[in-house]
């Protein structure tokens, strides 16, 4: 299970929505950091189109963890972005540059993820975007 989060990291970092997709459930749980639970590939997609208009990232420093029974994992990884394109209810986009650190954490199933949750300190970023 290792290997498809990696290749799930792999794809977002290419910008490759579509290998993201490939390694989700049809089913898949996205809770999304200071957001709804959005359920399914569809709905997944969407949030990604919205991130590629908004954000250029990229995530380094990637530790990932799974458990004995591969079941669950975890990343940890610094995101390094671009604010491209101002997002609703957000700092105006200029350009801007931000680091900060952010987690993933997952729910694994027949070599699929089945649920992605992230999180990353919100306030920090805006306190980045702002400056």
């Amino acid at each position: 299970m290792n290997d498809t989060i990696r290749a799930y990291f792999a794809a977002f970092n290419a910008g490759d929505t579509e290998g993201m997709l490939a390694c989700l459930t049809e089913d898949v749980a996205h809770h999304v950091n200071e957001g709804q639970v959005r359920v399914g590939k569809a709905l997944f997609a969407e949030f990604c189109a919205h991130m590629e208009r908004c954000y250029r990232e990229e995530l380094t420093d990637m530790v990932i963890f799974v458990n004995p029974d591969a079941t669950r994992g975890a990343a940890e990884f610094i995101v390094n972005g671009t604010y491209l394109v101002t997002d609703d209810g957000l700092p105006e986009a200029k350009g801007q540059t931000y680091h900060l650190p952010g987690g993933s954490f997952f729910d694994l199933k027949d070599g699929k993820i089945a649920r992605v949750t992230t999180y990353y300190n919100l306030a920090d970023w805006i306190a980045q975007v702002s400056a």
